[in-house]
């Protein structure tokens, strides 16, 4: 097992990073890490004595005081170093830098800086090093005006703010799953292709130097900022506004529409009321509409009192829709504790839609048998099923 911490984890590359990783449970150990570690010396020192590689990706992003930003960054590398020399540690250090190393601002100068420290510290220590230089990172649950400019489009068109674009850019893309994956990568000892090739396959090749100052990740997509906003209304107008699933050609929008869901409130978006058309014949209710996502569409019985699920996924979006009988559905994040509860009817037909990382259940709440409507938006593959249980 390998031991492996993350300064940083509780942001949004970190927290992602550390959720991929503990799937990795096999391989992996993960040593918890809190921010308030670096007041601590004492704390800071038994977390870098119990790792194998620390992952730095601890870092000040924004500031209304600029000189804040590079002090800050630059502390938290002198932090980690000095622990390890006073202590004769020698983790295997894998650097977060990024693309901004090559402009003039506080934030890249402290992450180019910063490299530069660990890489002269590796020489010195006979230590492992890898500096990563990373492109855009995007994905769910990111901070709005902080981590990324998709994550402040998503949140503004979902609350019905009208975002803005300041300088009409290309911007190059990797989502922070992609990323996560190339850093296990690394962990289990291969490194990157040290090329952006803008490919949506990253050739890897076996550890040859134990310090590689310089790796350059791939992006895997480019959009220019008017087009990214583009779709992410579309999203609202398809999805947020009509309940009806957009056509998503290709892994990038995949990533895209699941990011955007993931800036909408829940707990109050759902469940959604269905319209029931009713007749001499019965009744008709159009459960789910679609622009060519395909899928799989199912349906279970439960018996009284029985619960099912309590899994999560990672990239897939699933539907839930009772259709006879009473039942409670719960879902939670992963890494938090509040749980999110719904009661639904088949007399009132409605539906909720799982958000990736949120395990989830439903349990039959009445006196007969519960039928539940199911929908997924790809076939089941048992290789490659992407379905981990965790209780609520």
């Amino acid at each position: 097992m390998i031991k492996v911490g993350i300064t940083g984890q509780s942001g949004f590359i970190g927290s992602n990073l550390f959720n991929h990783l503990s799937l990795k449970n096999n391989e992996i150990k993960l040593i918890n890490f809190k921010d308030e570690y670096f007041d601590d010396d004492n704390v800071l020192k038994d977390f870098v004595k119990n790792c194998d590689i620390i992952v730095h990706l601890a870092a000040l992003n924004r500031h209304n005081k600029p000189e804040e930003i590079y002090n800050t960054n630059i502390k938290l590398v002198e932090k980690l170093i000095d622990i390890a020399d006073k202590n004769s540690y020698k983790p295997h250090i894998i650097f977060s830098s990024s693309t901004q190393e090559y402009l003039d601002n506080p934030y890249g100068r402290s992450k180019k800086i910063g490299r530069k420290l660990f890489v002269d510290w590796a020489k010195k220590a006979d230590a492992k090093f890898t500096g990563l230089i990373i492109p855009n990172v995007y994905g769910p649950f990111g901070q709005p005006f902080y981590n990324s400019v998709i994550s402040t489009f998503s949140h503004q068109i979902v609350n019905n703010e009208t975002p803005r674009i300041e300088i009409d850019s290309e911007m190059k893309l990797i989502y922070v799953f992609e990323l996560a994956e190339i850093i296990y990568k690394i962990i289990m000892g291969s490194i990157p292709k040290n090329d952006i090739s803008g490919e949506s396959d990253v050739e890897f090749t076996k550890r040859n130097s134990d310090i590689i100052e310089e790796t350059l990740i791939p992006y895997f997509y480019k959009i220019k900022v008017s087009g990214l906003l583009k779709v992410l209304t579309e999203y609202k107008e398809t999805y947020f506004d009509n309940g009806i699933f957009p056509l998503l050609k290709n892994k990038f929008q995949l990533n895209l529409f699941n990011t955007f869901r993931s800036y909408i409130d829940t707990g109050n978006y759902f469940p959604k009321k269905l319209k029931l058309n009713t007749d001499e014949r019965g009744s008709f209710i159009e459960v789910i509409k679609n622009e060519g996502t395909g899928g799989q569409t199912s349906f279970s019985t439960t018996k009284k009192n029985i619960t099912r699920g309590n899994h999560f996924h990672t990239r897939k979006i699933e539907r839930f829709l009772v259709i006879s009988g009473n039942a409670e559905i719960n879902m939670r994040k992963i890494n938090t504790n509040d749980i999110l509860t719904f009661n639904v009817s088949g007399n009132e037909p409605s539906y909720i839609d799982m958000p990736v990382w949120y395990t989830h259940n439903i349990k039959n709440t009445g006196e007969g048998e519960l039928m539940t409507l199911f929908w997924i938006n790809e076939l089941f593959d048992k290789e490659n099923p992407d379905t981990f249980f965790e209780k609520v």
